[in-house]
């Protein structure tokens, strides 16, 4: 059988529709936290309240992660997927209480901060759930043989989703402010679970009586240890990504250094991912033949100089060069990546072991968000980007040197 195109992949109806929920649901989660980094540096004009927005969505979604991929795979998903999706709109619709009733009448901006900072907190429990849902049904909605176009489909809209919700977020807030902003949000959420309930139900492979939950983890996580192309590409995206988190700080580039104001930030939060999407618009016509851990490790390490020259900036053409280079180079990343977990992991354990990915992504993103926040304060915004770009460039000549399998990597 000959595999689809990745155009052809997109005839699959139950994918497309896949594909169309993530599409709303990720753009509302870009545009949500595009303005939660701008309100809360409006409130405090603390960079380090930013880094501590991350911190309050990654403690409890890595501390339920296990435990949601154990979850994942003994349950019908399609239905846990449209309860995180109503969970979602349930503690976002709690942000408008801040946003609609001026209450900065009546508490300080901290004050209201540390109420941002609690809903975010439950969103991170549902974040635990949703992350690995998506990526976990792909398999059983397409053939083996097209997962590779698949997985580059599905991050392909993922990226899209990200520049629409970065740079339409930034506009929103600068035209219609923080209250409009996120009815938009709620809206998107709520368009993505329609497209999310004409979904397939997908059983569970296991029976619950058959395995504890404690082994269940057990099994998940010893697999990824086992797996030693699984286990690099995890800890290089991990630790690369958490020093080379530098988005974190636009709100305060835009801000204070290249004063370009709500608009300009939004064009900013949206220049990596433009360049994930053009590269990965690239991939889906000419895919990578060979080579690929090689590849995934030099692009990482550029990855890490894009950031560094970020840092340095002063001009705003040159930040946003730099920005969507770096994107570039981490689309080629991602979706090797992803292929990597899907083509290397069984049906059983997809769940598990796509749940520990996800801990490993929001450990780096949202702990990058967190350690960047702590660095500014600490170093100051310049010196903490740059320092993170040169800590990603070492991880990247680290992880190549002591992992030959995924050096070697081909599929």
């Amino acid at each position: 059988m000959i595999p689809f195109t990745p155009l052809q992949t997109l005839k699959i109806v139950e994918f497309r529709n896949l594909l169309t929920g993530r599409f709303f649901m990720v753009l509302a989660f870009r545009m949500l936290a595009t303005l939660l980094g701008w309100w809360v540096y409006q409130l405090t004009k603390d960079p380090f309240s930013i880094g501590l927005i991350g911190l309050s969505e990654v403690i409890p979604a890595v501390s339920c992660a296990l435990y949601a991929g154990h979850v994942i795979d003994m349950n019908e998903k399609k239905r846990l997927l449209l309860l995180c999706s109503y969970a979602y709109i349930f503690l976002i619709g709690l942000l408008l209480i801040p946003a609609f009733l001026n209450v900065e009448m009546h508490f300080t901006g901290h004050q209201i901060t540390y109420f941002i900072y609690g809903v975010i907190f439950f969103t991170g429990i549902a974040r635990a759930f949703i992350g690995p849902i998506v990526p976990a049904m792909i398999p059983s909605i397409v053939k083996k043989e097209n997962l590779p176009n698949a997985v580059t489909l599905n991050q392909a809209t993922f990226l899209i989703s990200s520049v629409c919700g970065h740079a339409t977020g930034g506009f929103l807030i600068g035209y219609f402010g923080v209250q409009w902003t996120l009815v938009v949000i709620i809206s998107l959420i709520f368009l993505a679970s329609l497209f999310f309930f004409q979904l397939n139900k997908q059983q569970s492979g296991y029976k619950k009586e058959n395995i504890s939950v404690i082994d269940s983890m057990r099994e998940g996580i010893s697999y990824i240890f086992r797996t030693k192309e699984i286990l690099g590409a995890l800890c290089l995206d991990m630790f690369a990504v958490l020093f080379g988190g530098a988005v974190a700080m636009i709100p305060v580039y835009a801000t204070d250094i290249l004063k370009v104001g709500a608009e300009g930030f939004g064009l900013l939060n949206a220049a990596s991912d433009i360049g994930s999407m053009c590269i990965i618009a690239l991939l889906s016509v000419i895919p990578l033949k060979k080579n690929q851990g090689k590849i995934l490790l030099v692009a990482v390490a550029g990855f890490g100089l894009c950031i560094i020259g970020f840092g340095l900036s002063h001009l705003y053409w040159l930040s946003f060069m730099f920005l969507m280079m770096s994107g570039m180079l981490d689309g080629i990343s991602v979706v090797i990546r992803g292929t990597i977990v899907q083509l290397k992991t069984p049906d059983h354990i997809r769940g598990r072991v796509l749940s520990v990915n996800s801990i490993f992504i929001m450990s780096s993103n949202e702990m990058g968000q967190f350690e960047s926040g702590l660095s500014a304060k600490l170093l100051g915004v310049v010196r903490s980007v740059v320092i993170g770009g040169t800590m990603t460039v070492l991880i990247a000549l680290i992880v190549g040197s002591t992992n030959p399998k995924l050096r070697k990597m081909q599929y």
